[in-house]
């Protein structure tokens, strides 16, 4: 076989291992070692071994990872978040929909805080679902709604998904967290309003809830949840403002969240202990998924896969829409079947040429990735966090309801990438008047 037959049969055969399960991590280190040594001789194979994962590990950019895991974890244990759903409850009980519409609202607060869609799907489920269901809201409705809302953990900033992407198509952090910001607010926007007028159209799929709440009691709500707005200001304010970069917003996120843990009396050594432990676990699977993908980037490097490929699109069409176009749909397809960031690490490496090529801008690209990326946690039959809402609410809704629940969510998030398309400004403008 020559060498790019051997690249294009080692995508093939991580595509069929990811497919049955094993860990994406452990396939791409792998193949990746196999290929190379098949390819370019064990003694090549055994030297990207050794050199490729310290170089990629040693990125001081890749520190922001633990830290920003260890912002969200103290803020989630610490009851930084709690009340989130209340105080959004009270706010919105007028609005049809209202409690779908606090999901909805809740998730995107919590997003700033975890940085993780699965953890603020986990996190919602279990305070907004019981609620909804409770309230005799339609289960496709009340699960479809936090299964797709709590995809706004990887948009909005700070996100371990923008992190990665970052730090492989090497542009600014900083500019990629802000440019998540106005998309992130848009998608929680549309995803209200599809709400709203569902429920306007066919009020049975939820009934108003009856709540009479005072001045003091709504005050009080509000009060009950300064802490989160105050750590995301700092962080995100702080990046805008060049105060710090990100890399040490991270730091500065997990200290101002440790600060206000304590003013609340909420920190205790099991608070840390846990928040420390969860960190650790979640940055060692980001960088065994990291390294093994750097490692099968140089291997398809070698092997000629991105070059020959990138040519046979561009044949197609260099217009950089037309090649969003086709990328937006093999990540479709393969959001159905692989885990996200296994999708992304493997992918960016062959489009990246081409679209630096066709002249496209990385951090607008990087937010459509993301917003790609969003669909496929919510896309039968691997739709992760909507494996995520089952599982917390212990079958109690089938899961094929929560699927049926989640596709009005991916129809609007269709809607809102054509506008991102559309109006890369939407994704632009916050990163171009950010100061460095």
């Amino acid at each position: 076989m020559s060498l790019l037959e051997i690249g294009f049969a080692s995508v093939g055969l991580v595509l069929f291992l990811i497919a049955l399960r094993l860990p994406i991590g452990i396939v791409l280190l792998l193949v990746s070692f196999v290929g190379c040594w098949v390819g370019l001789g064990f003694n090549v194979a055994w030297g990207l071994s050794q050199a490729i994962p310290f170089d990629f590990i040693a990125n001081w950019g890749f520190s922001a990872v633990p830290m920003f895991l260890l912002m969200g974890y103290i803020a989630s244990n610490g009851g930084l978040t709690d009340g989130l759903f209340r105080a959004l409850k009270i706010l919105l009980r007028r609005v049809p929909g209202g409690l779908a519409c606090a999901g909805v609202g809740a998730c995107a607060l919590f997003s700033a805080a975890s940085g993780s869609s699965v953890a603020t799907a986990a996190a919602m489920s279990k305070i907004s679902v019981p609620e909804m269901l409770k309230q005799k809201y339609d289960k496709a409705l009340a699960t479809g709604t936090i299964a797709s809302a709590g995809t706004l953990g990887s948009l909005i900033p700070p996100s371990i998904l923008m992190i990665v992407f970052a730090i492989f198509a090497n542009v600014s952090i900083g500019k990629l967290f802000m440019a998540g910001f106005i998309p992130g607010l848009l998608s929680a926007a549309m995803y209200m309003g599809m709400i709203v007028t569902r429920v306007k159209l066919k009020p049975t799929l939820a009934p108003m809830v009856e709540m009479e709440v005072t001045r003091e009691e709504t005050w009080a709500a509000i009060r009950d949840v300064w802490p989160l707005p105050t750590l995301i200001l700092g962080v995100l304010g702080g990046i805008f403002l060049g105060v710090f970069t990100p890399t040490e917003a991270g730091a500065v996120g997990a200290a101002i969240a440790m600060v206000l843990a304590a003013f609340r009396r909420r920190l205790t050594w099991g608070v840390v202990k846990t928040a420390v432990r969860d960190a650790a676990i979640g940055t060692s699977s980001v960088f065994l998924i990291a390294v093994g993908a750097t490692l099968f980037t140089s291997f398809m490097g070698l092997t000629g896969v991105p070059r020959v490929v990138s040519a046979t699109m561009l044949s197609i069409g260099d217009d950089p829409i037309t090649l969003i176009v086709m990328i937006a749909v093999v990540y479709i397809i393969l959001g159905m079947f692989v885990e996200s960031i296994g999708i992304m690490l493997l992918t960016l490496p062959i489009v990246q040429p081409m679209l630096q090529t066709a002249g496209v801008d990385m951090i607008w690209f990087g937010i459509i990735v993301v917003k790609l990326l969003e669909i496929g946690m919510i896309t039968p039959p691997v739709g992760l966090n909507c494996y995520v809402i089952n599982s917390s609410l212990r079958g109690a809704v089938p899961l094929t309801t929560v699927f049926r629940g989640a596709l009005w969510f991916i129809l609007t998030d269709l809607v809102t990438l054509t506008l991102i398309i559309a109006f890369p400004a939407i994704a632009l403008w916050l990163p171009s008047v950010m100061l460095d």
